[in-house]
């Protein structure tokens, strides 16, 4: 071994095989080890020093050490994984876990199953939760909540997501349940096999025909980095995006509008709709309305029709509306076919 670690050799300087070893990355408990920097590394960084010297964890996992303050040198943390280290020197690092690390654990939620089977399943998703774990929503995700319901999932990549809603966006998803179904509807989705029909509110009246198709690409704002925007392709870095509308009802208040979707691109509809001049109501990053009737983005993924990916059996679903978007629809005196 290039660095030793001094609590982990024997009497002898041999290497101990400790066979009760605890993954300290997900479990609760602490391990403190001592690393010695030997010649070879010196002068390298310490992320590398740090990967060579524990090599049973992620290069991910170390990082989140360091920049937790768990990596030290003569008691002082040191968070710059670019550091230089010396030969001689003695860190300390404390295995323990993090939030991130603990992003795959199972959680126990009430998510409600609309249909499920041994392949797949579909999820009703309320507004305000998160589907992936990411900085900041470490836990409370739907991967958890799906990890909690079948904890086989933990053996899918993302628990068998195949895409996903916005925090704020409610609604259907599909979630596979075996790596067959996971991969035959990763494809189904990439050639746009999969239909997914959303509704959305606006309090900014529909002008021109009825029926329009956004063609425009998307890509990260390159002046808020925190927002999606319309971009030129040939200035700024996105992918082509498509969006159909057909406006359902209006009046003075606002318009209620289908959204159908081509592609699926982060924030596609929001970024569409405020494109027409016509944003999500309480959607605040794209330009949108607050008020206390809608206390998020007037966003619903109500339709959701896909060819079954292991039997071939044509399956369809629609999600009713919420309760904050028939209580706006009724203050708003807008009517709604949901066969339309």
């Amino acid at each position: 071994m290039i660095i030793s670690s001094p609590s982990d050799l024997d009497e002898n300087g041999e290497l101990q095989d400790d066979s009760s070893f605890v993954d300290a990355s997900t479990s609760g408990l602490v391990e403190v080890r001592d690393l010695v920097v030997s010649a070879e590394f010196h002068g390298q960084r310490l992320d590398r020093m740090l990967a060579a010297a524990v090599p049973e964890f992620s290069r991910s996992y170390l990082q989140q050490l360091l920049e937790d303050g768990a990596v030290t040198r003569l008691q002082v943390p040191h968070l710059k994984s670019s550091q230089k280290v010396k030969a001689g020197e003695v860190w300390t690092v404390e295995l323990r876990a993090t939030p991130q690390s603990q992003a795959f654990k199972p959680e126990s939620m009430p998510l409600q199953v609309v249909y499920e089977d041994a392949h797949l399943r579909i999820i009703d998703k309320p507004a305000g939760l998160v589907v992936h774990p990411a900085p900041g929503h470490w836990s409370g995700t739907l991967m958890n909540g799906l990890l909690g319901m079948d904890p086989s999932l933990m053996d899918l990549p993302r628990a068998g997501i195949v895409h996903r809603l916005d925090k704020d966006t409610s609604g259907l998803m599909v979630v596979a349940r075996t790596r067959l179904a996971m991969d035959a509807l990763v494809k189904k989705i990439a050639a746009r096999e999969v239909k997914r029909l959303y509704l959305a509110l606006s309090d900014k009246p529909w002008t021109g025909t009825k029926q329009k198709t956004v063609n425009l690409p998307i890509g990260r704002d390159p002046a808020n980095r925190l927002r999606m925007a319309a971009v030129d392709l040939s200035k700024n870095s996105g992918k082509l995006a498509t969006t159909h509308f057909h406006l359902l009802d209006q009046n003075d208040s606002g318009a209620l509008v289908r959204c159908i979707l081509e592609t699926g691109r982060t924030h596609q509809i929001r970024v569409h709709m405020a494109s027409l001049k016509m944003p999500l109501m309480a959607d605040a990053l794209y330009g949108g309305s607050i008020i206390s009737q809608m206390p998020r983005q007037a966003l619903h993924a109500d339709q959701l029709a896909f060819d079954h990916p292991m039997t071939g059996e044509t399956m369809a679903f629609q999600s009713p509306l919420p309760l904050d978007f028939l209580d706006l629809l009724k203050a708003w005196s807008l009517s709604y076919n949901q066969n339309t």
